[in-house]
């Protein structure tokens, strides 16, 4: 079984060209298109985000499992899971089962959210740095930011893109001490686009006229 799955993703480990330390194989380059293809579907509040997203993860499964990256590889099969519960969600999560839209995260969530981040980076830094990550609190941070990030995705609220840039903020020169240099410049181009993405649902909750599409209903948070 295992041997056939290597003999189905060998060709995504192909080495396409190599920039700095970074040996770029198709995974890599892949990972690149449908990350910013996800993040730009999302900026636009298109639903079409989730199966692209469950795509990129799996592109990045591949290369973070070649590269013996363990921590990045399971938060890839946990992004697959959460991108297949926020593409039902953004279809049927709303009130009578009808689609989400845009709102503002209750403050009691957002404490839930960075609770979570803060205690889980201490537990997961525990493990990584018993399985001899090469770098524990940092892989352990940011795999906590990613997973309060995405569930507030999953739930369409604003905050998710303020977890997204925190983590990218790490993410950039954390993939440029793993020698994944595409990646890095990958998360260079996330980070900006996050902060778009942001401005724009922003203002789509103040109600621009010229963002109206976006949003056809904005509800309180309650």
């Amino acid at each position: 079984m295992l041997s056939w799955l290597a003999h189905l993703v060998a060709p995504l480990n192909h080495v396409v060209f190599v920039l700095g330390n970074d040996h770029v194989s198709w995974a890599e380059i892949l990972g690149f298109v449908t990350g910013a293809a996800s993040v730009w579907l999302t900026m636009k509040a298109r639903i079409s985000n989730f199966p692209v997203g469950i795509a990129n993860s799996a592109f990045f499964l591949v290369l973070f499992a070649t590269a013996r990256l363990w921590a990045d590889s399971t938060l890839q099969i946990v992004y697959i899971t959460l991108g297949f519960i926020g593409w039902w969600q953004w279809l049927r999560g709303g009130p009578e089962r009808t689609r989400l839209v845009v709102q503002p995260a209750p403050r009691w969530s957002l404490g839930l959210g960075v609770a979570f981040a803060i205690g889980g980076t201490w537990g997961l830094t525990l493990v990584l740095g018993a399985a001899h990550d090469v770098a524990p609190f940092w892989d352990a941070l940011t795999t906590c930011i990613s997973l309060v990030a995405q569930v507030f995705l999953n739930w369409k609220k604003l905050e998710n893109w303020y977890f997204w840039i925190a983590a990218d903020l790490v993410y950039v020169p954390l993939y440029v001490v793993k020698r994944l240099d595409l990646t890095a410049i990958v998360y260079v181009l996330f980070l900006t686009m996050c902060i778009g993405g942001l401005r724009v649902w922003r203002r789509a909750l103040a109600g621009s006229d010229a963002y109206a599409p976006l949003v056809p209903v904005i509800r309180e948070a309650r």
